[in-house]
């Protein structure tokens, strides 16, 4: 049995929508053989692990952010499409909402469940927002 990702807006839920796309799905199952990826909490870190952007820069550290996810799952032998739950974590709700064009490039049509949470402070001084992840692969 090949392994299926099925995406679902329940009846009666209020969908939110970015880009004329559902920004998440409420639920998602995975049917069929296959592996499954946990991704660490990644921040706007460069390879030397600075935070990117000056003070503040959401966006900046959004790009960051996908860049390092991007290359967790190319290191899992995954794509955004297989990606099925994400985490997020942001020091600033209303920055982060204006970045959410950077997160629907990457994720396209593809809408995993998803969680946002605001907090007062992330591990490191002056990051803004962290992203898990959890992928399953055919």
């Amino acid at each position: 049995m090949p392994l299926q990702i099925e995406r679902m807006q329940p009846a009666g839920m209020n969908v939110r929508m970015q880009q004329g796309k559902p920004a998440y799905s409420h639920v998602v199952t995975v049917n069929g053989p296959g592996k499954t990826v946990y991704i660490a909490g990644q921040l706007g870190r460069d390879a030397e692990g600075n935070i990117v952007g000056s003070s503040g820069d959401m966006r900046a550290q959004m790009e960051q952010t996908f860049k390092n996810l991007d290359a967790c799952l190319k290191a899992a032998g995954a794509t955004w499409a297989d990606v099925v739950k994400t985490n997020t974590f942001v020091t600033d709700y209303a920055a982060f909402s204006q970045c959410s064009d950077v997160r629907m490039r990457y994720f396209g049509v593809a809408s995993p469940t998803s969680t946002t949470i605001q907090i007062s402070g992330l591990a490191q001084p002056g990051a803004m927002v962290e992203i898990e992840m959890i992928a399953v692969v055919p």
